[in-house]
């Protein structure tokens, strides 16, 4: 069942003791995971995470999930269940809790103090239940099963959720990593229970679909870093997101061994050691860890650990390598990335690169040392769970087309019937009755951007806007007219900016907009702006046959 492009209408009424499945992110994308099943007039929200703009998203801090689909049924929804504490999963609950505040939001123990801290920021205070692998509850008409799986975050989980139109099993994120740093491994046995009982979708994490063989344990990474502390004469500053705990121990584990002391940089890394490190997630050895007010009296015997592995703007990395930040890096300091690059952040990540190198910085990443494992299964991992579970079908989620394709052939592989892979996009809606799954519609679900405090209200045409200023300039064509006869009173009066300095490069033009603006007034045009549309396809004719430019062009008719 591929609809890459669906021309589907909206869906029909969800029959008596049917599923309803919709994804309103993580299809086709690597983050803004959520998605909403509904079971006898009720819902129930599985993530509800953030995207992370590219380039050509100019100004846009973050992307949401479209909750459109939802608004009108906000008091229907039970509960919104998070399978672990990454932003691409627990990003935009504030947003929608900002719609209805007394949503349940239920996780593990740090996926709840996550997004508790994250709330308090937004002065959001929800309710929350924790939940534990192996418990059992029932969700309004959702009988929920919570399964342990190893991810590169502790207390991950997959959930198992059963009505009477059948049984679901959510991956969420996850791997088989058989020697994990905290002894949790994913929880095959009850995969192969639910399995035995009987899956009739199987819903699963897509990001390394397309990588053969077994993603690398975490473990693998302590020599690479400990070659890297042990061949650095100054300071070693590690770049990792704000939640990796598992990367940052083994991190504070060589520093200890090395005789560094360790300093968090960044609010959000700040908060969240020091959350994981009360719940006795993260365990920092006495002695090792210093203020950032006390690193002079350490001299380059630090390793710093900040936020800024993808690159972005304000955070510690970025500012390091635009020479804007407090630590100056240098000559003898090592920087090491500890993450993969999210598709779409290779460029400003390089450029990262490239400063930092400038500055006399070593940079040791993914692609020239074991510093980073990735934490999501590869393809001989996915197989091992189709042949566990055997499910009859099968729904790749959280990755690009390329992943979800991938991840749909291994399942076929296996032994799951071609017409059993439901391979969609966002705002496709999928009905499960009596065990059996269809594509019976689509809803509309758009990219819903924050811009500062706008949410919602930057559009796609207002980016191709900014990406027009920013690629190619602007220029603003003012003439004052006579309201009686349409002759012209005053100008064309032409400002340009990021386009050309030259005053009298628009000499040309000027001629151009004043025969065009007297043929039009002698034809009977003499509306405002009629006349204002004349003179933007005047000048958008010279600039783009005389420059080859394609500059926003600001035509304005003022009548005297």
């Amino acid at each position: 069942m591929n609809h890459p492009h669906p021309d589907l209408g909206l869906p029909t009424k969800l029959v008596a003791g049917g599923l309803r499945i919709v994804a309103l992110g993580g299809l086709g994308e690597i983050g803004r995971n959520m998605t909403v099943f509904e079971s006898d007039g009720k819902l129930l929200i599985v993530d509800c995470g953030v995207l992370f703009p590219e380039e050509n998203q100019p100004g846009i801090d973050l992307i949401l999930p479209d909750f459109s689909y939802i608004r009108e049924r906000l008091n229907d929804i039970e509960a919104i269940f998070l399978t672990h504490g990454h932003e691409d999963h627990i990003g935009a609950v504030p947003y929608l809790l900002r719609e209805r505040g007394d949503i349940p939001v239920i996780g593990t123990a740090l996926t709840i103090a996550f997004i508790k801290s994250k709330l308090k920021e937004h002065r959001i205070t929800a309710i929350t239940r924790e939940v534990k692998a192996g418990m059992r509850e029932k969700i309004g008409p959702f009988a929920m099963e919570y399964v342990a799986v190893n991810h590169s975050i502790p207390d991950a989980l997959a959930v198992a959720i059963t009505t009477k139109a059948g049984t679901i099993l959510h991956t969420g994120d996850f791997k088989m990593d058989q020697l994990p740093l905290d002894g949790r491994i994913t929880d095959l046995a009850t995969f192969a229970r639910l399995g035995a009982d009987g899956v009739d979708l199987f819903m699963v994490d897509s990001t390394n679909a397309d990588i053969p063989g077994f993603t690398t344990s975490e473990r693998e990474i302590m020599p690479a870093l400990d070659r890297v502390f042990r061949s650095t004469r100054r300071r070693v500053v590690v770049a990792s997101f704000a939640s990796h705990v598992h990367r940052i121990q083994q991190i504070i584990n060589t520093a200890e061994s090395h005789k560094r002391k360790v300093v968090f940089m960044g609010r959000s890394m700040v908060r969240n050691m020091n959350l994981a490190a009360d719940m006795g997630y993260l365990t920092i050895p006495s002695g090792v860890l210093i203020d950032e007010k006390e690193m002079d009296n350490h001299g380059d015997n630090l390793v710093l650990i900040c936020t800024g592995s993808q690159g972005e703007p304000l955070a510690a990395l970025s500012r390091m390598a635009n020479g804007d930040h407090q630590i100056r890096v240098g000559e003898g300091d090592t920087v090491v990335l500890a993450s993969s690059l999210i598709p779409g952040n290779e460029n400003p990540v390089y450029r990262v690169i490239n400063e930092l190198t400038r500055f006399g910085a070593r940079v040791v990443h993914k692609a020239n040392a074991l510093v980073h494992v990735s934490g999501h299964a590869a393809a001989g991992e996915l197989l091992y769970c189709y042949n566990i579970v055997k499910p009859k079908h099968v729904m790749p989620i959280h990755g690009e087309w390329r992943h979800m394709r991938a991840n749909a052939e291994l399942a076929i592989q296996t032994g799951v019937a071609r017409k059993n892979t439901v391979v969609v996009e966002n705002g496709i809606v999928i009905d499960m009755v009596d065990h059996k799954v269809s594509v019976v519609g689509s809803v509309p679900c758009g990219f819903v951007y924050v811009d500062g405090q706008s949410i919602g209200d930057i559009t796609e045409s207002s980016l191709k806007d900014r990406r027009i200023l920013g690629e190619e300039g602007f220029i603003s064509v003012v003439v004052v007219i006579d309201s009686q006869t349409g002759k012209i009173v005053a100008g064309p009066d032409i400002h340009a900016r990021g386009f050309a300095e030259d005053v009298a490069l628009f000499d040309e033009v000027k001629s151009r907009i004043e025969k065009a603006l007297a043929t039009a007034v002698s034809e009977g045009i003499n509306g405002t702006h009629q006349l204002s549309q004349i003179m933007r396809k005047t000048v958008g004719s010279w600039v783009g046959g005389e420059h080859r430019r394609r500059p926003m062009i600001v035509p304005v008719v003022i009548e005297v």
